[in-house]
């Protein structure tokens, strides 16, 4: 199996930034701020032949209150499932009071630690590593995240201590993780990470009554019932006028990001605030991309009859471009209705994935125009020839005719919902698109011969003369 490295220390040492260094990505929100990582975040990395899972966590800043408890939760958590975690700390404050209490705790977890002293740019290393022999985690590693120095000679040194993986396990875990790709949107604080962890069974993601606790979209692969899934929990998304801070605007790029990235979205309503102006923007943007669709109400245990129904009626007026969505009323806290999400899921994953033949696709395409012609284009009839698939997820429908740029949207939204209806697509939207043959002659003028100049000229004349 893969080693699994974590890396922990103090918020705003570069935890994130060396992650993103050793995945060669850029998966890890980075900002000069502390406590902007929340979550445990996994990557996968690769040093040579070596294959490694690196887990990012969120400072340990010795709060035991509040968001920071859950962060450092979260921590402890990512340092039992580690084969090595990497303490560490920054150069430019040198050894502090919080790194002694941290490093006195790894030590009980009887894990195998390296102190890795960061942010060592332009600075003595011998110097500003000395005191950090004071904690009796060995040779301490001077590094500089950012730039990549001292990284690779990290890591080598790390993954040298581990013995060899069997070979039938390392192929195993080079096949990359396959599964449904759910992407769980909504507003900020209506129980997005409740619903993952309940899906989960565990407390997985950090929550809390507070608005933007989640800042950076989490995977989180998973089996049920045979099936492999991949949940990603993604930030809450507000009114662009709301967004302040620069990490909430890079928070969002990162949930339209994770709509972008899955199979599945479950848009997250709360039933107690009602269908906003923001939610039904969210919708748009999810469909905009084609992707399939469940909603899920959430917090409706805790609603009386009259507000149920209100929010029934607000269904009904303002989400009547959802209509090919399944509509789930749940609560993430309590796990009522949560379990029926994954029916409507699959249903939608089916649909969006499905392939059809062109013969089947000709044939309705035939049915439909025989019962409702195109509308005449110049006095010309719409003709259109046969119909193929075009891709998945959203299915793609490619129609070919002629004149069939002049196709009205009524009868376009005839033809999708003809298609939708006969093909029996359920959770997701479909798309048509219209190709128009082109005459390969258009722009060329034909070269006559001598012979045929001449009977040309014989006939102008002929026609002059008769006149």
């Amino acid at each position: 199996m893969k080693p699994v490295i974590a890396l922990v220390g103090r918020p705003n040492v570069g935890k994130s930034t060396l992650f993103n260094r050793l995945t060669k990505s850029r998966d890890a929100l980075v900002a000069d701020q502390p406590g902007l990582t929340r979550d445990r975040k996994f990557g996968e990395g690769k040093l040579g032949g070596k294959p490694f899972i690196v887990i990012d966590t969120g400072g340990l800043s010795g709060d035991d209150e509040g968001v920071d408890a859950m962060m450092a939760t979260q921590s402890w958590l990512a340092v039992e499932q580690a084969d090595i975690v990497l303490f560490m700390a920054d150069a430019k404050d040198g050894l502090t009071g919080l790194d002694r209490d941290i490093a006195h705790r790894l030590r009980t977890t009887g894990k195998t630690i390296h102190i890795v002293v960061n942010k060592t740019d332009g600075l003595n290393a011998d110097v500003v590593v000395a005191d950090f022999h004071a904690l009796g985690l060995g040779t301490p590693f001077a590094i500089s995240a950012v730039h990549g120095r001292g990284v690779t000679n990290l890591i080598e040194q790390v993954l040298a201590e581990l013995p060899e993986p069997d070979e039938q396990d390392h192929e195993l875990d080079l096949e990359q993780h396959k599964g449904i790709r759910i992407a769980v949107v909504g507003r900020p604080n209506v129980g997005k990470s409740t619903l993952v962890n309940r899906i989960l069974g565990e407390e997985r993601v950090v929550t809390f009554d507070l608005p933007g606790t989640t800042r950076d979209s989490i995977y989180l692969p998973f089996v049920r019932d045979e099936q492999d899934y991949v949940l990603i929990d993604t930030a809450g998304v507000r009114r662009r006028g709301k967004i302040n801070e620069a990490i909430e605007k890079f928070s969002v790029i990162k949930t339209l990001q994770a709509i972008d990235d899955a199979h599945v979205v479950i848009m997250m309503l709360d039933a107690s605030e009602g269908i906003t102006d923001q939610d039904a923007s969210l919708l748009g943007f999810v469909i905009d991309k084609g992707r399939a669709l469940v909603v899920a109400i959430n917090k409706w245990d805790g609603l009386e009859v009259e507000q149920r129904d209100k929010v029934k009626g607000e269904l009904q007026r303002k989400l009547t471009f959802v209509d090919f969505a399944k509509i789930h009323f749940i609560s993430a806290r309590h796990g009522s209705g949560v379990g029926d999400l994954f029916g409507s899921i699959n249903v939608a994953y089916k649909s969006a994935m499905a392939k059809f033949q062109t013969p089947r696709l000709t044939r309705l395409l035939e049915d439909m125009v025989t019962a409702h012609q195109p509308p005449l284009s110049k006095g010309r009839r719409i003709k259109m020839r046969y119909a193929h698939q075009g891709g998945q997820n959203p299915p793609l429908i490619i129609i070919h005719g002629n004149q069939v740029d002049a196709v009205p949207a009524a009868y376009k939204r005839y033809l999708m919902n003809g298609f939708s209806k006969h093909l029996r697509l359920k959770g997701t939207p479909l798309r048509i698109e219209f190709k128009t043959g082109t005459n390969p002659f258009e722009g060329r003028k034909n070269t006559l011969t001598q012979r045929q100049q001449q009977k040309r000229k014989r006939l102008m004349k002929h026609i002059k003369s008769k006149k």
